[in-house]
């Protein structure tokens, strides 16, 4: 990934987080919601937004939150990054974090 895409993948990031810490009106988005990374494709496209949800039951609620409010997002991500065409969003859960506390308790027993 070349500077320029990191750089607008870290401001994307910013953004996405700011924009889910203020609070979206949908229930389904409840919890600790965390952006972990994003990654930017080359062309800038699309941004594939890797979140984190604790507790993780909700994971897959929040998931579908984030995606049905996948626009709004993108506007209001479109309005702090200064691009030609704001880059698509595309919403991934990241269990690594949950897989990591897993791997912790069976190394525990």
């Amino acid at each position: 990934m070349s500077h320029r895409n990191e750089q607008i993948a870290s401001t994307i990031q910013r953004a996405v987080q700011a924009v889910i810490s203020r609070g979206l009106n949908d229930p389904r988005v409840r919890g600790l919601v965390s952006v972990t990374k994003v990654l930017v494709d080359d062309d800038l496209s699309k941004a594939t937004i890797y979140i984190s949800v604790l507790p993780s039951e909700r994971g897959a609620l929040t998931m579908h939150g984030l995606r049905a409010a996948a626009k709004r997002i993108r506007r209001d991500v479109g309005n702090v990054i200064r691009l030609r065409h704001t880059p698509r969003l595309i919403f991934r859960l990241d269990d690594s974090i949950k897989r990591q506390s897993e791997l912790e308790q069976t190394l525990k027993e």
